[in-house]
């Protein structure tokens, strides 16, 4: 039997779900097929791939190494798909761009209409996820571009810094909440809050600076939106923690500046080190800079004034 590309697409699927019946239903053929199909694959290896004498399917030694170079094929080969594809005019192309979430809030829409101004044929697909997510779809080759935080990354990932984000405390008026100077972080033990639920790295941040200065806070709303947490805040007395850059464009929202503030973290664009960078993808890095400096946010690893 001659091997086909289906056959590794197989045996992914198998390994991934470690079940024929539900690989069978996410790949839409019959189980018989695709059992028969995974026998004639270990007939023409001359090896036995799957361990199918438990309660579920495992890949043997010898389909685990068979499985990590096919893993590695069919990437080479999506690769290769695109740069063919690839049109250095950039009159059509496409992106996938994976970010955390809180950049939905502020960041998106400008890197997108820049984008889209400069190169209309682009087209785009954009998923929310968490960092170490963004990481794991970078090195699986599930996504061209990532933007999150600078950090321990993982081996593979390459981390530009694009600007520095602030975060300060939010309330709702258009200016400032009275007092002679900062407030002290200590006094946040006193203030009810809103904040975003604890999977966001926001909220890690927040969380690690308040129990550093052994304030533990009184939340009243978690919430797993920022636009959530604008709202909620114009139309209540609860204070939230939010990047400023967010808090600049509600003329309804005040910051309210804390001592010791929290601290400012480095806003990356992640990519796979060595990996293909189509077209779209470095159009979208060479913007993305200036889409920062424009809308004046600080430089990487500098604190903005």
């Amino acid at each position: 039997m001659a091997l086909e590309l289906r056959h590794l697409r197989y045996l992914l699927a198998v390994a991934e779900h470690r079940n024929f019946t539900r690989a069978a239903e996410e790949l839409r053929i019959s189980q018989p097929t695709l059992s028969q199909q995974i026998k004639q694959l270990e007939r023409t290896v001359g090896v036995q791939l799957l361990d199918r004498g438990g309660r579920s399917v495992r890949l043997t030694d010898a389909g685990a190494v068979y499985a990590e170079h096919a893993r590695r094929a069919l990437r080479d080969l999506a690769a290769a798909e695109r740069a063919v594809h690839d049109l250095a005019d950039l009159t059509r192309g496409h992106l996938r761009l994976a970010l955390t979430p809180t950049f939905t809030a502020y960041l998106l829409g400008p890197l997108l209409a820049a984008l889209h101004e400069a190169h209309p044929g682009i087209t785009v697909e954009v998923r929310e996820m968490p960092q170490d997510r963004i990481e794991s779809a970078l090195l699986a080759d599930d996504t061209d571009l990532g933007i999150a935080f600078r950090g321990a990354h993982p081996p593979g990932i390459a981390a530009t810094g694009l600007f520095t984000e602030t975060l300060g405390l939010v309330v709702a008026g258009a200016a400032p909440a009275p007092g002679p100077g900062p407030l002290p972080v200590s006094a946040l033990a006193d203030r009810q809050l809103a904040l975003l639920s604890g999977d966001f790295a926001t909220r890690k941040h927040i969380d690690a600076h308040l129990a550093a200065h052994g304030v533990r806070p009184r939340i009243a709303v978690e919430a797993n939106s920022v636009q959530a947490l604008t709202e909620l805040v114009q139309r209540t007395p609860l204070a939230t923690v939010l990047p400023d850059a967010v808090t600049d464009d509600h003329p309804r929202l005040a910051r309210v500046r804390l001592t010791p503030p929290l601290p400012p973290r480095t806003v990356c664009l992640l990519r796979r080190d060595g990996g293909y960078l189509s077209a779209a993808a470095r159009a979208f890095a060479a913007l993305a800079p200036e889409v920062a400096a424009a809308r004046g946010y600080g430089p990487p690893d500098q604190e903005r004034p």
